[in-house]
């Protein structure tokens, strides 16, 4: 059961997130038939302010971290990324029998108590690099909308902690409960968390400048015809060669690499024109509008169509 949910605030908390903790678990619903929820905001000093990630802007807790002992969920917001977190925290968080739940960079804080490790997670994808290379045991997918690890919950970017929320109000209380919370949030009730995050694709680049001017030739030509053969010879070199250069130097492979690109300029495209998807297809290099939706859905997740109605700048 979901009876009680503590909130620990740190220096540059981020507001929103905050915020939609406090919807889902805080506001008084009991007129809809939603369980009232001891909710408490915590604190390293009781009602001492709390600096905010906005200027001028600050939260007093009610509690002290001490709180998260008797609770049924701690819901870390995210929160300004640091070296170091408040050992009071960190201590309580390894201390805790509650389930935790953090919400975009909150999952930073779960890694520092060492509390990821050999767990499946996931925080926003802009962290990604950042924290798998600080918490190297914690089982990453920076792909997903958020993971549910038993009595561990991380998500994704603002709107994915929305869903992560609640998806547990659901688990913990039921589909009609999650429903009316939803409702009144003006949400979709339920995305499932292995939905991929609109993610800003990584672009691998050369450590050196030796390939720099092929990759540049294939980018401005993306939409010929290009193998590892016809690459290898605009760098005259073997295939073999290129093919072990190709890697040092990018640290993927020449038709990954390739298959990448042509994504993103079919996503550019989407974004940008109102071309249609064969054309697309063609202007991106994979010729017909079945293969573009191959690639596009392995990489990004959803079809050209349905990426183009979110996502179109005209």
């Amino acid at each position: 059961m979901l009876r009680s949910v503590a909130v620990p605030l740190i220096d540059g908390v981020a507001p929103f997130e905050f915020g939609l903790l406090c919807e889902v678990f805080g506001i008084d619903r009991t007129e809809e038939g939603v369980p009232l929820v001891d909710f408490r905001v915590c604190g390293e000093i009781p009602n001492q302010p709390v600096p905010t990630s906005i200027r001028g802007v600050s939260i007093t807790p009610e509690h002290g971290f001490d709180a998260l002992q008797s609770v049924d969920l701690v819901a870390l917001p995210a929160a300004r990324v640091r070296d170091e977190y408040p050992e009071k925290l960190v201590k309580a968080l390894r201390e805790t029998d509650a389930t935790l739940l953090s919400v975009c960079s909150g999952a930073f804080i779960l890694g520092a108590a060492g509390l990821l490790d050999d767990r499946n997670c996931t925080t926003h994808w802009r962290e990604a690099g950042q924290f798998q290379a600080r918490f190297p045991k914690a089982r990453l997918d920076a792909s997903v909308l958020f993971v549910d690890d038993g009595n561990i919950i991380t998500s994704a970017g603002t709107a994915a902690g929305i869903d992560a929320c609640l998806h547990l109000v659901r688990r913990e209380l039921g589909t009609k409960i999650a429903n009316t919370i939803a409702r009144r949030m003006v949400v979709a009730p339920q995305r499932d968390g292995g939905q991929r995050q609109f993610v800003e694709l990584p672009i691998p680049e050369c450590s050196s400048d030796s390939l720099e001017p092929v990759l540049e030739q294939v980018l401005d030509t993306i939409a010929d015809n290009h193998t590892v053969a016809t690459m290898a010879k605009l760098a005259v070199m073997s295939e073999r060669t290129f093919a072990r250069r190709f890697a040092a130097e990018t640290g993927t492979t020449p038709n990954k690499w390739l298959s990448l690109q042509r994504v993103l300029h079919a996503r550019r495209l989407l974004e940008e024109t109102d071309l249609d998807v064969d054309t697309v297809a063609t202007r991106s290099g994979f010729g017909t509008a079945a293969l573009l939706r191959h690639h596009f859905h392995r990489v990004v997740g959803i079809a050209p169509s349905d990426y183009r109605r979110t996502f179109s700048c005209r």
